[in-house]
């Protein structure tokens, strides 16, 4: 049996677009960068800023966002949902950390991260947000 350890996303400018993510998604935060890890990025000629691999922790698995070279340039095959209890809200606050709509359902809003990735926003209710919460909480 296998279970989720991390969700790792590619990634042109990693500390950047993790920085994002971090702002959009209450429960994560940028790990943060002890003197020994900036001392060893140092060595590399690297910065916290220039990180090829930036880890966001949080309730639910790790997300890394790892440098590449390639831009993204079709549809996902993987994204990600985020629940809320207020839709349109949630779509104005993130679009003014530089997300943007791709389209609108009924249910759902497909947005764009600052790298074009898709991600969804779905309105839920507050006993259905706090057992999302609850689940969460568990996998720490």
């Amino acid at each position: 049996m296998a279970r989720l350890k991390d969700i790792v996303v590619d990634s042109l400018h990693p500390a950047r677009l993790a920085r994002f993510w971090a702002s959009a998604l209450e429960e994560y935060e940028v790990r943060p960068y002890d003197a020994d890890e900036i001392e060893r990025l140092a060595a590399l000629g690297l910065t916290p800023e220039t990180d090829p691999a930036v880890a966001l922790d949080g309730e639910g698995p790790t997300i890394f966002f790892q440098t590449t070279d390639a831009p993204k340039t079709v549809r996902n095959r993987v994204h990600l949902d985020i629940a809320t209890l207020d839709r349109a809200r949630e779509i104005e606050r993130l679009e003014g950390l530089g997300a943007r709509i791709r389209d609108e359902h009924d249910d759902f809003t497909v947005m764009l991260d600052p790298e074009s990735n898709e991600f969804c926003v779905v309105e839920v209710d507050a006993d259905r947000l706090a057992d999302l919460a609850r689940r969460n909480a568990g996998r720490g």
